[in-house]
């Protein structure tokens, strides 16, 4: 299929872009990033405080705490999109709000660990319509042209509060504290939900409740959740709790992948409302875009999950500590995708950044992959930094080749899909990380050492480390080198990833930026009452 648009996207030719924003935009944008910024922190936080719920609560299915959440917004993503198409973005916004808030609510109050799963799941669903419906609301308010010096907002929010989030979580790693982790959660929450319900005002689209249920792809839905959830729960499962090579493993994986392709043949010859319409992914470019960001999400999640490992396990710190070890790497992501954001709205080009994001990936991961369990920290801490600006480049550039050849009226289907690919990465990271990290140290530990534990198990890896500060010598040290040369493993196959990324950017093609705003949602340019210019239409052209 041609570069060209899927269909005729026409800007009127004396359109200019307006240069501010009224207070209605800036109070939406601030809603949005809090949402988002309380979606995130919420996916992370937890990580760290997670023994001290499990004890308080005298639990033992820990590994559902953290699966749920990733489960219900990663599942729920595509049909965000295809909601918002149909009801319009602020009832799903703030249906997405209310369920985050109340899943808040009931996991603050939880008294046994399914009350807790339960209430997580519930988070998840909301966090699922947060992440879709702040994308899918941003290119509702600005064209794809403007977008870039806003889009650095949304990556300093990611990097933020994916920075800050283990340190919260280790700040509230006592008993009774950790439910301030979820009751924090619901003013907040709130807040948003007021701002959205107040100051988003974009149009609902027409028809009675049962057109609009006619128009939701229910089949789809259900084929897209269902999959997704079995291939979830095939990956949380695979080597912690059963073996990757048993039953309860490869069932779901097998029904999730051969879901996914009936899926794929049913969305593309019968469907007539796709939540993933062929046309977004059938151009070089955006297919280009999707791929760029699923790397580059499985390479950031790895680095983000991993890397305080090495701190814990060879340079003896803490798990509140670690966390903030990896500041080299998440607060360099943070102004670097401010920068990369207000280049691409100053040059209108987003090929040379992806480009360059890669390249310094490659290096950064790279130069990870040398450090020892004796490498000073403030070398690894530099070693970060340079994988940080690499990783930020990508991040925060990665919808542009996706949105530039499609017309706009796809933007939401469009991102809604891009955000799927994303958080699905982020589960995919995850399980393979471990697995890697468990192949290692199955190898390399000590043979009298790892003898106390569960082979089969990718938990080992966290059965050790708390134990490693109080090993005799020279143990401590075999161990430490163990964990240190099985994370060089997993480096080089993130640099082999990157290496995926730079590849995968080559065929995409240097398209302009919309100057262009869809109709159905845009009704004013700058959200404080300026109607959108009008005057004779032109053809946008490829730029080589």
């Amino acid at each position: 299929m041609s570069e060209r648009y899927l269909s005729p996207v026409l800007v009127p030719a004396h359109e200019t872009i307006p240069s501010g924003k009224g207070i209605r935009f800036w109070l939406i944008l601030s809603s949005l990033v809090v949402s988002l910024f309380l979606a995130i922190l919420e996916s992370g936080a937890i990580a760290t405080a997670l023994p001290t719920i499990v004890a308080d609560l005298n639990g033992t299915q820990f590994l559902w705490v953290p699966s749920a959440y990733g489960l219900t917004s990663t599942a729920l993503l595509p049909l965000s999109g295809g909601l918002a198409e149909v009801f319009g973005r602020r009832p799903i916004m703030l249906a997405s709000l209310f369920l985050f808030a109340a899943g808040s609510a009931i996991g603050g109050a939880s008294q046994s660990m399914n009350m807790l799963i339960a209430a997580r799941a519930v988070q998840g669903a909301g966090a699922g319509g947060i992440f879709a419906l702040s994308q899918i609301i941003l290119s509702d308010m600005v064209t794809l042209q403007e977008r870039g010096a806003y889009s650095g907002v949304f990556g300093l929010t990611w990097a933020a509060a994916g920075g800050v989030a283990p340190v919260i979580g280790g700040g509230l790693t006592t008993p009774g504290k950790w439910r301030w982790l979820f009751y924090l959660n619901v003013p907040i929450a709130g807040l948003s939900f007021f701002f959205v319900l107040l100051f988003l005002d974009l149009p609902t689209p027409a028809g009675t409740l049962r057109e609009k249920l006619k128009r939701i792809d229910w089949l789809g839905s259900s084929l897209v959740m269902g999959s997704a959830c079995a291939c979830v729960i095939a990956f949380t499962w695979g080597g912690i709790v059963f073996p990757w090579l048993s039953a309860p493993v490869l069932a779901p994986l097998s029904v999730g992948l051969c879901g996914i392709i009936v899926y794929i043949v049913y969305e593309t010859r019968w469907c007539s409302y796709p939540i993933v319409p062929a046309s977004i992914i059938s151009n070089r470019t955006s297919l280009s875009g999707y791929l760029q960001i699923f790397l580059c999400s499985f390479i950031n999640v790895n680095l983000l999950y991993y890397l305080p490992i090495y701190y814990q396990a060879c340079q003896d710190a803490s798990p509140t500590a670690s966390g903030i070890d990896i500041f080299g790497l998440t607060f360099t992501i943070a102004p670097v995708s401010v920068i990369t954001g207000l280049s691409i709205g100053m040059t209108k080009r987003y090929r040379p950044q992806l480009w360059a994001g890669w390249a310094i990936t490659i290096a950064g991961v790279g130069l990870l992959s040398i450090i020892r369990e004796d490498t000073p920290r403030a070398t690894s801490i530099g070693y970060q930094a340079v994988a940080g600006i690499g990783v930020g480049l990508v991040y925060s550039t990665g919808y542009f080749p996706v949105l530039a050849p499609l017309p706009v009226e796809l933007n939401g289907l469009a991102l809604a899909f891009y955000t799927f690919l994303r958080s699905l990465a982020q589960v995919w990271a995850v399980t393979i990380g471990g697995t890697i990290l468990q192949n290692g140290l199955s190898n390399r530990l000590p043979a009298s050492f790892s003898s106390h534990f569960n082979s089969d198990s990718a938990g080992i890896a966290y059965s050790v480390v708390p134990q490693i500060p109080s090993l005799p010598q020279p143990l401590k040290d075999e161990v430490r080198a163990a964990f240190a040369r099985s994370l060089t493993t997993l480096w080089i196959v993130l640099v082999a990833m990157a290496g995926l990324g730079l590849m995968a950017s080559l065929p995409m093609k240097g398209l302009p930026l919309h100057t262009q705003m869809d109709e159905r949602w845009a009704k004013r340019d700058d959200m404080s009452g300026k109607q959108s210019g009008s005057g004779p239409s032109i053809d946008l052209e490829e730029c080589s």
